[in-house]
């Protein structure tokens, strides 16, 4: 595919892709038959991916998970739903733009699916607050969920944030109380919810709307109490060791499963889901779907106390 924007670590690949298309326009433009060097650097092309994708750092995946090709909640919603039916406000004080929501059919099952959208250009970045919600998002979030515990409508919760929006009308507003009622709220909901990181899962920002019976990670999303830059900041007193405070966070889809803080890893098309919208969709879906099937038929006292119990397992060590 036509890469728009390359990270630092793909480049050996950007760069093949490149001669592809300098020797199919030679090819071309000299009527010359250039199959067996296509077929070469096509080898080349594979193996260097193989390479590169198979041993990615903690850093670079926090780089994928903020690609800004990556695929964001309403492009999966327009992929996996049908009859989607937004619907807007906190019915307190405005509608924040930084979460969507509404109610929706995934394969004939009726769900509340909602997320965190960031923007594809600066004036919409603007609008949804790079995806960091206000408080005005949070009391939307909680009003969504609880019109589908009414309806007995299964919650699918999208998170991609790198945390709540830090801004002075965000602090007069309440933004930590936001947070923290619907934490509380949400262990007494008596629906399914299953939560998906789809990109960046960063601090009470994400957790405010991750409470969930299931918590499944995208594999190159990241998960974590502070982004990479602020615990190089504290820890190191330099933003510039982001790559050993990544390492450091246990972030990673895989480092988190391992930890038994999540469920399970959606995977990802190779290079990430900036790569095939599609492809990533479908995983998505499937997930949804196997979650549904596993949750159905759980009493409403059996899914609180589910949530309950996972999230007071969350931190626990022995000595």
């Amino acid at each position: 595919m036509s890469r728009r924007h390359v990270l630092d670590f793909e480049r050996p690949i950007y760069e093949l892709e490149q001669k592809v298309d300098e020797l199919e326009r030679f090819g071309r433009l000299n009527d010359v038959d250039v199959a067996e060097g296509l077929e070469r650097l096509q080898e080349q092309i594979g193996v260097a991916k193989e390479e590169i994708y198979q041993h990615i750092s903690p850093w670079q995946r926090v780089q994928l998970a903020r690609h800004i090709e990556r695929p964001y909640t309403l492009d999966y919603i327009e992929r996996i739903c049908t009859d989607f039916l937004e619907l807007s406000g906190d019915r307190h004080f405005s509608n924040d733009e930084a979460l969507v929501g509404g109610f929706a059919r995934i394969d004939g099952h009726r769900v509340m699916i909602l997320g965190q959208q960031k923007g594809r250009n600066p004036e919409e970045r603007q609008r949804r607050h790079h995806g960091s919600m206000l408080p005005e998002g949070y009391r939307k979030a909680l009003r969504l969920m609880k019109l589908a515990d009414k309806a007995g409508l299964p919650v699918i919760s999208l998170i991609d944030t790198q945390g709540a929006f830090p801004g002075i009308d965000s602090e007069e507003r309440h933004i930590g109380e936001a947070i923290a009622v619907n934490l509380r709220e949400m262990f007494t909901l008596t629906i399914p919810v299953i939560v998906i990181v789809i990109g960046e899962g960063g601090s009470g920002g994400a957790l405010g709307i991750g409470v969930g019976n299931r918590v499944l990670l995208m594999e190159n999303a990241y998960y974590s109490v502070i982004t990479p830059e602020g615990c190089a900041a504290i820890l190191w007193k330099d933003a510039n060791a982001k790559e050993k405070a990544a390492a450091a966070l246990k972030l990673t889809s895989h480092d988190l499963l391992e930890l038994e803080l999540i469920d399970g890893i959606i995977p990802e098309p190779q290079g990430g889901a900036n790569q095939d919208y599609d492809a990533a969709a479908t995983a998505i879906k499937t997930a949804i779907l196997e979650q549904l099937q596993q949750l159905d038929g759980n009493s409403a006292d059996e899914l609180r106390a589910e949530r309950y119990d996972k999230f007071r397992r969350l931190g626990t060590v022995a000595e």
